[in-house]
């Protein structure tokens, strides 16, 4: 319920609901509503300024500059997809940011473990699963490396990385989290309340503002709409509410 609610307020679900409105009601002003929400929310102008919020003062940190603690903990989110034969699927990734920087840390030797969570994937495995066997293939020992169960949101990834630091006979519960910078807050948030001292190695920046600045081109494409800048939007409101009910 936790995934599948928040898209009815999300701008795609509001435009939907506004013109199943207008068939069933006749609002008049329910199709002009929609074309407004989708144009308002599928433009750079709004989208960027949705996410700059979100990542708030947070800024990409050189993993040298970062203290050393017991685990290093990457969070699900990359978007592992398979392709080709089903006989031996080729993993592709949409996103290896969070992941690429929690190898980054453990090579850098900020923690003697990697800790990762395990959001449902494709062919009955979890991304840790997969995150695992891609780590090992990059070179780090697998005793070096653990995931949760199954996880469905940020709570659970934070109650089940206490489990596993528990498990793990890790006492001081001392870690660096890395995940995306717009998601930070919420997570930082969620895993000092269950007991962990957080240091917080935020990655995947959506926000722009050098390239809006330099090239004039890019100001005149911040009000066109485009599907992109419409997700863009969609997932700043999502982290949004989650900040509300976490709250």
């Amino acid at each position: 319920m936790s995934k599948l609610i928040p898209l009815l307020i999300m701008p795609l679900g509001i435009a939907l609901l506004l013109i199943v409105s207008r068939l069933f009601w006749r609002f008049r002003w329910s199709i002009p509503g929609a074309f407004f929400i989708l144009y308002f929310f599928s433009i750079g102008a709004v989208s960027q300024e949705l996410t700059r919020s979100l990542e708030g003062f947070w800024e990409r940190k050189d993993s040298e500059s970062v203290s050393k603690a017991d685990a290093i903990v990457v969070l699900s989110g990359g978007g592992i997809y398979f392709r080709g034969p089903k006989a031996s699927p080729v993993v592709e990734w949409g996103d290896p940011d969070r992941f690429l920087a929690g190898l980054q840390l453990y090579k850098k030797g900020k923690a003697p473990i990697i800790m990762f969570t395990g959001e449902q994937n494709t062919n009955s495995k979890t991304s840790g699963d997969i995150y695992i066997k891609e780590a090992i293939k990059l070179g780090v020992p697998p005793k070096a490396l653990k995931t949760t169960s199954l996880v469905m949101n940020t709570q659970e990834e934070a109650i089940k990385v206490k489990k596993l630091l528990d498990q793990s006979k890790i006492t001081s519960h001392k870690i660096i989290l890395v995940t995306s910078a717009f998601h930070m807050i919420r997570a930082k948030r969620m895993f000092e309340r269950n007991g962990m001292l957080v240091t917080p190695f935020p990655v995947d920046f959506k926000s722009n503002t050098a390239k809006r600045k330099k090239n004039p081109r890019d100001l005149i494409l911040l009000w066109i709409p485009n599907a992109h800048n419409l997700a863009e939007s969609s997932i700043a409101i999502r982290e949004i509410i989650g900040r509300f009910v976490y709250r």
